[in-house]
């Protein structure tokens, strides 16, 4: 059954095509005017319209282009008792579905007309199919992609897929998270791609970092405070806690937090409501929290700082992150994320990185991890010269061997440093690796006497890198 919409200016001509086409099951409107009949078209709609050619005012190629024009899904079909070649040219160049010339049988009239809804069905079917595989195509796209990535999380290995499997089953929880893994493995970006992926995507996402902050600075952040609630408080002061509200809340850092303020938060989490610092107004919050930490769940408990009952509450859907030395597969699919990501930003001429820098970069085991990877490619796309990033423009990579590689200073004549390389005394490894950097500066610059070209060829560091460099630790040359 369609809906048929007939304008014809003589009335017993549509009141006998109305007839014909209830009787074969279709339901139909009738107009007399082309105006009358593009209002009821307006009003109620159409799958076919069957217009007469020659009407006054509005005649029917006039009601073939605004049916074209404003609804562009009906269908429409001409009859006219003018009928010539140049007229049915037109309005098939309009859009017209058929054409017919009076006078016509009715069995004509309702062959072609099961036709043309035939056809328009077919149509409907097919492009219902199109959309269905678009969708399919993008879904398979969508998935293939996320094969190696996840939101802002790039990785193909298999330890990254499990994570990625487990942050979709855990996003559509409500259930609290404890992210476990080393700075720099990516923690806040699994709790955003949690909040992302959750029922509370559209509420807001509140990070706290609770190791910059004080005790006493941190529970204000936390938890708000009143006006004079202490020195400094002139007003009121909403905390994370509140603005967080129907969404997600994500403490990075939690193992840093005082005991004080553990107990205050171990209340929030178990009541679900606050007081503000120096407040006496209990408030109702509907968080979601995500905690993260680079410390152990053993070290966590060991050290007797953290609040066995606070860890039970935060350690409900534990995850560990996995350190990029654990997945070196995934060290050339980060590099060209990343020469994709800071390609712009860095104004760099690199388009492509070779073999044998991925092989530079995958011998080494990243204490820093994705993060450092990232400044590591952002420092060698700021300092290459040519199209293809080589192993050569990374001077700056630390060997990664254990003492089996090039030594500081065979190929350039310039003596090592004598103190060991080893830190013993929990030494950040990259402000022991820029001091050892700087020390071969300084060593290059005093060997050359003072003249930068010599310098550079003796640390096989091209001229651009060691100007970066001497700037970079401020050395007067």
């Amino acid at each position: 059954m369609a809906q048929l919409l007939i304008i014809d200016d003589h009335d017993s001509m549509r009141e006998g095509l109305e007839l014909l086409l209830r009787k074969r099951g279709h339901r139909t409107l009738s107009a007399d005017s082309g105006k009358t009949g593009l209002e009821l078209l307006a009003e109620h709609g159409a799958d076919l319209v069957i217009t007469d050619l020659k009407m006054s005012k509005v005649d029917g190629i006039e009601v073939l282009r605004r049916i074209r024009e404003h609804h562009g899904d009906t269908d429409v079909m001409v009859m006219t008792g003018y009928g010539t070649i140049e007229t049915a040219v037109e309005a098939m160049k309009l859009g017209a579905v058929d054409f017919i010339s009076k006078p016509f049988s009715s069995e004509e009239f309702g062959v072609r007309i099961d036709r043309l809804l035939v056809e328009r069905a077919t149509r409907a079917k097919l492009e219902e199919e199109n959309v269905a595989l678009r969708v399919e195509n993008a879904y398979l796209k969508e998935e293939s992609e996320a094969d190696a990535r996840y939101g802002e999380i790039v990785g193909s290995s298999e330890a990254m897929q499990e994570i990625f499997r487990w942050i979709r089953r855990v996003a559509r929880s409500e259930s609290t998270v404890m992210i476990y893994g080393e700075s720099g493995t990516g923690k806040e970006l699994v709790a955003r791609a949690i909040h992302a992926g959750s029922t509370r995507r559209d509420g807001p996402f509140i990070r706290v970092n609770c190791g910059a902050l004080s005790e006493s600075l941190l529970d204000s952040e936390l938890f708000g405070h009143e006006k004079g609630a202490f020195t400094g408080a002139e007003k009121k002061r909403r905390g994370r806690f509140e603005l967080a509200d129907g969404g997600t809340l994500f403490l990075d850092e939690i193992a840093t937090i005082a005991p004080a303020t553990q107990v205050r938060l171990l209340r929030v989490l178990q009541e679900r409501e606050l007081e503000r610092v120096g407040g006496e107004e209990t408030l109702p919050v509907d968080v979601r929290i995500i905690a993260a930490t680079n410390a152990t769940p053993k070290s966590l408990l060991g050290e007797h700082r953290f609040r066995e009952d606070l860890f039970y509450r935060l350690h409900v859907v534990p995850v560990t992150l996995p350190p990029l030395r654990a997945r070196p597969d995934d060290v050339s699919t980060l590099v060209h994320h990343f020469l994709d990501k800071l390609r712009e930003r860095t104004c760099s001429p690199v388009r492509e990185v070779s073999e044998a820098a991925i092989v530079r970069l995958e011998s080494y085991s990243w204490p820093g991890n994705v993060r450092e990877l990232e400044n590591v490619v952002e420092r060698a796309l700021v300092l290459a010269e040519g199209e293809v990033l080589e192993a050569e423009d990374l001077p700056f990579l630390p060997n990664d061997d254990g003492g089996k590689g090039r030594p500081a200073g065979d190929a350039s004549g310039v003596a090592a440093p004598e103190e060991t390389l080893l830190p013993s005394d929990g030494t950040d490894l990259n402000l022991l690796v820029e001091s050892l950097e700087e020390k071969l500066l300084r060593q290059a610059l005093e060997q050359a006497g003072g003249v930068k070209a010599e310098a550079a060829r003796l640390l096989g560091l091209k001229a651009s890198a060691l100007y970066y460099k001497l700037d970079k630790y401020g050395i007067d040359a």
